[in-house]
């Protein structure tokens, strides 16, 4: 009994195909990240102070501290309340980048050591319509804590650099 070459060839290819087809699903590289229902954020109060430690505002957030959660941010969200935010939390101090994917309102991105400081404050504008991921701003800082609020809500509440961000002990 004689294979013939095409035959043997074809299993072969239709082989290779299949395990590439496998590795790129287990890989996730076409995976889709659902947003979280809004019910599925923890939330919390977190308290900005000033250096000598006057309060300046208190912001209701939503808690993103899972990787799909700080992947989405605010992206699937159409607006902030006045005193209403986003807390990222990583799981380390870090050297961290942020952008204003798919968003439709511009922020103000706060960077927030372990500690609670205040290292950096971006303000935060959305990109022009159509610009690609790879061309996105990156709005760059080190913490621990990211803050996302409305943009304007630093200057109004005064916030700036050396300043605190109070999140509380059950947080991360």
């Amino acid at each position: 009994m004689a294979v013939d070459t095409r035959q043997l060839l074809a299993v072969a290819v239709l082989f290779i195909v299949l395990t590439a087809g496998v590795v790129v699903v287990q890989s996730g590289l076409f995976a889709t990240v659902d947003p979280p229902e809004d019910d599925e954020y923890d939330r919390t109060t977190v308290e900005l102070v000033d250096a000598s430690g006057e309060p300046l505002a208190e912001i209701r957030v939503r808690i993103a501290d899972t990787p799909e959660k700080r992947y989405l941010g605010l992206s699937a969200t159409e607006s902030l309340d006045a005193r209403e935010g986003m807390l990222f939390v990583h799981e380390e101090e870090g050297q961290y980048a942020y952008v204003m994917r798919d968003m439709d309102f511009p922020l103000d991105i706060v960077f927030v050591a372990p500690n609670g400081t205040v290292t950096t404050i971006h303000h935060a504008t959305l990109p022009p319509e159509g610009t690609s991921e790879s061309d996105l701003t990156r709005y760059r800082g080190r913490g621990r804590y990211v803050l996302e609020l409305p943009l304007g809500t630093a200057n109004e509440t005064g916030l700036d650099a050396g300043d605190r961000v109070v999140v509380p002990e059950s947080v991360g």
